[in-house]
């Protein structure tokens, strides 16, 4: 057999680093290293082998075997799942290694979720911009330093353009949804990606993040007298939140007027325009899908399309990597740090076994788990050899 291995039945119950050719004595297939230099390396020293029945029976948990093997009750830790390790008459068992240090991970973890949000705040990029439907921007154009560590990255060259914005309504007419087709373009003015993007659900390229977080009225599409199309840019007369209104004016010659008449346009949103005539007395409303003309004094006006503008959020942050990670080694440390670290000590007294054990966690079973265990060592009838002191 190797030096500085027991073994019963193939199973391991511990490992001493002694010298090749040690004395050993077998005992029922159980074999015990003895290190003849006691000055030697030995694993088993870095453990807490206690030599005194009386500081053992000072443990939260104590009881005695009277005509009892220490080498016994090693496998009976064994089989449940315990890591041995015997030196002479002193036994060493413990299992849940990782509850004993999970408590470490867990504060590790907390500094991992610490150092990514000081990276997010020190390191990040913020910009936000309101971009009518059909025009672009550069992404290196609306980004701001959030702190001294921000780095501008090569996806700040990008190009956005919104393709398409459009909204989802609700049956009662209330604006559900915002949606935004985007296309990425690089410096070659080649597309790189394309999205429709939404409240909720962002489009990532190049560590960029692009949030929809707000619309706009842009301008409006009309004909007059079949002449046209003309866009009436919008303004925003009144915003409380998400209740809006903006307004338009398609001004009317007349020659016989020092003042300027026209035809008032509202909207609170992309769904429906009411008109007023020159005089401001109501029209009508138009929806700007269904092409339908109204006829304002003397005037047909079709309201051709209403066109939109998309709020858009963008931002870096190189710290949400690192604080996922941190709360994922958070949740998985907490969960370990709930397992027991149960440590046994036994002595092997005579004929009698002086056992003591304690527990980080469970207190109130672990002594029913020990005497379970306890009650499984066989007794020792009529022989001193099965017995190594």
């Amino acid at each position: 057999m190797d030096s500085g291995t027991w073994v019963r039945s193939h199973v391991h119950i511990a490992r001493v680093f002694g010298h090749v050719g040690s004395p050993c004595s077998v005992t029922d297939g159980l074999y015990i290293q003895r290190p003849a230099d006691p000055n030697g390396i030995s694993l088993a020293r870095r453990w807490s082998f206690k030599h005194s029945a009386d500081s053992i029976r000072k443990l939260e948990f104590s009881d005695s075997l009277p005509q009892a093997s220490v080498q016994d009750l090693g496998i009976i830790l064994m089989g449940a799942g315990f890591e041995v390790f015997v030196k002479g008459p002193a036994l060493y068992a413990f299992k849940g290694m990782a509850g004993r240090f999970a408590p470490i991970g867990v504060h590790l973890a907390m500094l991992l979720v610490m150092g990514g949000a000081t990276l997010s705040a020190c390191g990040s990029f913020r910009g936000s911009v309101n971009v009518p439907q059909g025009l672009n921007f550069v992404v290196g154009d609306v980004m701001t330093p959030n702190g001294f560590l921000s780095t501008p990255i090569e996806a700040f060259n990008t190009v956005v353009h919104v393709n398409r914005f459009y909204m989802d309504y609700y049956e009662s007419g209330e604006v559900s949804q915002f949606h935004t087709d985007l296309s990425l373009f690089d410096l070659n003015g080649k597309e790189v990606m394309r999205k429709t993007i939404s409240v909720n659900d962002p489009l990532r390229y190049g560590g960029i993040t692009i949030y929809q977080t707000d619309w706009g009225f842009s301008a409006l599409q009309v004909t007059k007298n079949g002449e046209g199309p003309f866009n009436l840019a919008v303004a925003p007369l009144q915003i409380n939140g998400d209740k809006k209104l903006y307004g338009t004016f398609l001004p009317v010659a007349d020659d016989d007027s020092s003042s300027v008449k026209g035809i008032s346009m509202l909207a609170r949103d992309l769904q429906s325009i009411v008109l007023y005539d020159q005089e401001g007395k109501f029209a009508g409303v138009r929806r700007p899908s269904s092409k339908l003309p109204i006829d304002i004094d003397g005037i047909r006006i079709v309201i051709e399309d209403a066109i939109g503008s998309s709020g858009l959020d963008l931002k870096t942050d190189p710290g949400v990597p690192v604080v996922y990670a941190g709360f994922g080694a958070l949740m998985l440390t907490t969960c370990i740090s709930y397992l027991s670290h149960s440590q046994i000590w036994a002595l092997q007294d005579g004929t009698t076994v002086v056992i003591g054990g304690k527990t980080n966690r469970a207190k109130l079973e672990f002594p029913d788990e020990m005497n379970r265990l306890l009650d499984e060592v066989p007794e020792l009838v009529g022989s001193s050899d099965s017995v190594t002191s």
